[in-house]
């Protein structure tokens, strides 16, 4: 479930790096695992993830799906969604975070989280779709959810960098919302 019109809020005094920290302590406290699925931050979310002293512990891997086939190929993203939408779509984003936990499943281990990245970077559009516009899904054992459609504001490189903090704000806010209902989704 996609929600609708959602604007870029400017973090004027918290970085990737804060958020991805916030993420890993969050997933390292709970035993928890996420794996993540990209596609115009071309591994910026991995880095981020990476970045964080201990990530070892949580993070499993990704997949950097720039290649639209890739995204039917190794994320298992529906054929006939990306026919009729485009790879520029909410629940192209929610698939491309549900395959991300399987794809970085192993050993009769699944993934707890998944994140999935899709949008227009630019500098030309997409699929119809304007530079700027992003989607961003989440998924967990319980299911998925995706946001958008984001309109980041800037050059390429500020839209997946955008991208990037919301990716791992939206997952730092599943984490904390799990943690604090008490709940396991």
């Amino acid at each position: 479930m996609a929600s609708s019109n959602i604007g870029y809020i400017p973090r004027n005094t918290e970085t990737s790096l804060d958020i991805a920290s916030d993420v890993i302590r969050l997933l390292r406290s709970a035993g928890e695992t996420v794996g993540v699925a990209e596609s115009l931050t071309a591994g910026g979310v991995m880095a981020a993830l990476t970045s964080v002293p201990g990530a070892s512990a949580a993070f499993r891997g990704g997949i950097v799906s720039y290649a639209t086939p890739l995204k039917r190929l190794l994320l298992n993203v529906d054929t006939e969604l990306i026919a009729r939408e485009g790879v520029i779509h909410a629940d192209v984003a929610a698939q491309m975070a549900e395959g991300a936990r399987r794809a970085t499943t192993f050993d009769n281990t699944p993934t707890t989280w998944g994140i999935g990245t899709t949008g227009v970077a630019g500098p030309d559009s997409q699929d119809g779709k304007p530079v700027g516009t992003v989607f961003i899904g989440i998924a967990s054992p319980y299911g998925s959810q995706a946001w958008g459609p984001f309109s980041f504001p800037g050059a390429r490189d500020r839209v997946r960098e955008a991208t990037v903090a919301e990716a791992l704000s939206r997952l730092r806010d599943a984490l904390a919302a799990r943690k604090g209902s008490g709940s396991q989704g």
